[in-house]
């Protein structure tokens, strides 16, 4: 394997089975490669696979494919030499991608007899993660086992039979791929109650791609490939179907203006299409590329629209327009108390939630304008909504169920997305329900949610996009994170129904709190089996988010997080002492010794 630097300087590695002499006719299980060794400190190195030497041994071959298959060459030009001429061009790497615990064990047993001998190669792992073939990572624990074929071309070994997709070992894979999100419409349906938005309101898609292969380039044809499968029913496309780009590379120019030239397919798009499509490429391209404007183009290079970076925050999929910099939590007297990033201390909010406030509190939400609060009560019995201005009336409950003694009976603390609309969870152990109230102030919808088998929901936070939303959900002693799909065409008398659960936290068997934490990043406080509590970043996938160490804290019961992605924001948590809050490059301090169920706005 060579590595090739920026600089252009070549580093040889040493032959995994170098001098091997003899062409065994079985034998022991080998391992390619070990994480020590594919460890790349250096973002900037370039990996390039070595063709197959001349009379090389299918032990030596079949290591060296797997090799290549981690380099950084555009198709897999390298690793296809390895494979027999009839199979070179039908074998599809990008068809899926199976993440091992570690680089795959190799085993070669001799086939056929002397006549036409050929080879058997088994290879073997410890499954973690599958990628599909649109890009999407799904956690996948189990054995893993493949066959590959080799037989005589021209008198060289070659490969003729192997699955399609790659195997990869982790270490390779985090070397490799990076996390992405694309960016969809959220399919709301008739059942959005909040500003209309039907089509309007962007929602993080997550996916793998190739960190060195034209980062910009990959990400805007991975957008136009469409959403992945588990989202794709709750999330729309402004391209019409078949589009694709006209140009084999992108890049930004001189002004980090990003021009796309896009086929007949977006020939008759209208204005409002057309600026539709450019958000979607404007969020998307953020990660790979930091341009200030998208510009779509016909095929023939003729201008269809211009998106800026301030009118794509119409589109912003956070929809927040209070401040970002503001946390809430419940004070030692149960009344809602609020803490900005520049504050030592918190102070109670307006309104009868807080400083009016007659009815003590247990947990609170609010909503993303910053305008109104929704409060339960200490008892868990009873939901209020009410605004946060000085001498606002407090009103009616605007829900009430039977309470109880621990915090996971009655009602869960709620959560607003991003369309105005209130969530709850009814904790009762007869009848767990999950609720929806339309406006925050409507007549509470009972939400269906197949999947639970058996389990309630214990905790839950809505993402602003109204389109995804994260459970905790209680069965027998343990308590797990599920992220479900909001889909509002289901079964039941509201239309609405959350499907498709799936686990995000695959290594926790029990987690105690959940916030989001980005547009597909969930920050979560759990143990993993038989070990201490940890707090940690996940991503909305169920794959590790970089850099998701963070300093501990013992005894976490709740956490808050902020979504905005634009600067690095303070992290809110409820420990054994009390309220402490994180800032970016310091340690937890405490800032309410008696505080409780922190929160920011959603």
């Amino acid at each position: 394997m060579r590595r090739l630097t920026g600089a252009g300087a070549v580093l040889v590695g040493g032959a995994l089975l170098a001098g091997c002499a003899s062409m065994p006719d079985g034998g022991e299980v080998k391992s390619v490669d070990s994480p020590q060794q594919r460890a790349d400190a250096d973002a900037q190195v370039r990996v390039y696979g070595v063709p197959p030497r001349k009379n090389e041994q299918p032990l030596e071959l079949v290591m060296g494919f797997l090799e290549a298959t981690t380099s950084d060459d555009t198709d897999y030009e390298t690793a296809r030499q390895y494979l027999a001429k009839g199979v070179q061009g039908r074998w599809d790497p990008s068809a899926s991608t199976t993440v091992l615990s570690q680089t795959p064990q190799v085993r070669v047993e001799r086939t056929g007899g002397d006549r036409e001998p050929g080879y058997v190669v088994t290879l073997t792992g410890r499954r973690v993660a599958t990628v599909d073939a649109k890009h999407a990572y799904k956690p996948d624990e189990g054995e893993y086992k493949t066959q590959l074929h080799m037989a005589r071309e021209d008198g060289e070994w070659r490969i003729d039979a192997l699955d399609p997709g790659l195997v990869l070992g982790v270490s390779d894979f985090q070397r490799i791929y990076r996390s992405v999100n694309k960016y969809y419409f959220a399919e709301l349906g008739q059942g959005a109650s909040g500003a209309g938005k039907s089509r309007e309101v962007l929602v993080a898609d997550p996916v793998y791609l190739r960190k060195r292969i034209d980062p910009v380039t990959s990400t805007v044809k991975a957008l136009l490939d469409g959403p992945t499968s588990w989202l794709d029913p709750v999330a729309a496309t402004a391209f019409p179907t078949g589009t694709r780009l006209e140009d084999q590379r992108l890049s930004l120019d001189d002004s980090n203006g990003l021009k796309v030239r896009l086929n007949d397919k977006v020939a008759g798009a209208n204005q409002d299409q057309c600026l539709r499509m450019a958000a979607q490429l404007l969020y998307t391209v953020q990660e790979s590329a930091k341009a200030t404007d998208v510009t779509l183009q016909r095929k023939d290079g003729s201008r269809l629209c211009v998106l800026g970076k301030e009118q794509a925050r119409y589109y912003a999929p956070d929809l927040t327009s209070g401040r970002p910099d503001r946390q809430y939590f419940v004070d030692g007297q149960h009344r809602m108390v609020s803490l900005a990033d520049g504050d030592d201390e918190a102070r109670r909010v307006a309104g009868p939630l807080g400083a009016d406030g007659s009815v003590p509190l247990r947990s609170v939400a609010v909503d993303r304008a910053e305008r109104r609060a929704a409060g339960v009560s200490s008892n868990g019995q009873s939901l209020y909504v009410a605004s946060l201005q000085a001498g606002a009336p407090l009103g009616e409950a605007r829900l009430t169920v039977r309470g109880g003694t621990g915090a996971r009976t009655g009602l869960t603390a709620p959560s607003w997305d991003g369309l105005g609309d209130l969530w709850v969870a009814d904790q009762d152990a007869d009848k767990p329900r999950l609720l929806r109230l339309p406006g925050g102030t409507g007549a509470p919808e009972e939400i269906q949610v197949p999947g639970l088998d058996g389990g309630r929901i214990t905790g839950l936070r809505i993402a602003a996009d109204g389109v995804r939303i994260a459970l905790l959900v209680t069965k027998g002693d343990h308590t797990v994170l599920r992220l479900g799909r909001v889909e509002r065409r289901g079964a039941g008398r509201t239309g609405l129904a959350v499907q498709e659960l799936r686990n995000v936290a695959p290594r926790l068997v029990d987690v105690n709190a959940v916030s989001w934490a980005g547009a597909s990043r969930l920050l979560v406080a759990g143990n993993e089996q038989g070990g201490l509590q940890q707090l940690q970043y996940v991503e909305t996938d169920g794959s590790q988010a970089n850099g998701s160490g963070l300093p501990g804290i013992t005894g976490v019961r709740g956490v808050a997080a902020s979504e905005n992605p634009g600067k690095a924001q303070a992290l809110v948590a409820e420990g054994d002492g009390g309220i402490v809050r994180l800032l970016p490059d310091t340690n937890w301090k405490l800032v309410g010794k008696e505080g409780t169920a922190p929160v920011y706005p959603g």
